[in-house]
């Protein structure tokens, strides 16, 4: 008998995406991994990370959106109902999550507060780890 979770919703785990991410592990460029595999979050947040990284902030919010909103739609199609735990260590969920603390990050950069909160508390509540991770606190 299997009994529900009282304390909350189950961990929501993206499924795997083996293709994609063996082109972004080999060094295949993250832009063309994306244009082969436009919903793959994690491609959007290494473009992201690089932008950010390259001091262009707006590319690097631009990147960071659509990673994010990506994973949502993968989120919403796993079961997710707009709560409840993603967690890090689960390496499909990561794409998603580092494309959501570089909006995070990049936000803050261009001064939009309430989005640079609203980032910081859904990463958190995804996972305290993934806010370590990522660095978006």
């Amino acid at each position: 008998m299997t009994h529900a979770n009282l304390l909350g919703p189950e961990p929501t785990l993206l499924p795997e995406r083996a293709e994609a991410q063996a082109a972004l592990d080999s060094g295949t460029d993250p832009a063309e991994v994306a244009a082969e595999h436009p919903d793959f979050s994690e491609a959007w947040a290494a473009l992201a990370e690089r932008a950010l990284a390259d001091e262009q902030i707006v590319a690097a919010y631009a990147y960071a959106r659509t990673g994010y909103h990506r994973g949502l739609d993968q989120l919403r199609r796993a079961g997710w109902k707009g709560f409840g735990p993603v967690p890090w260590n689960h390496r499909p969920n990561q794409g998603f999550l580092r494309a959501l603390a570089v909006l995070g990050k990049a936000a803050q950069r261009i001064g939009e507060t309430e989005e640079y909160e609203r980032c910081s508390k859904f990463i958190a509540d995804s996972d305290p780890a993934a806010a370590e991770a990522t660095g978006l606190k």
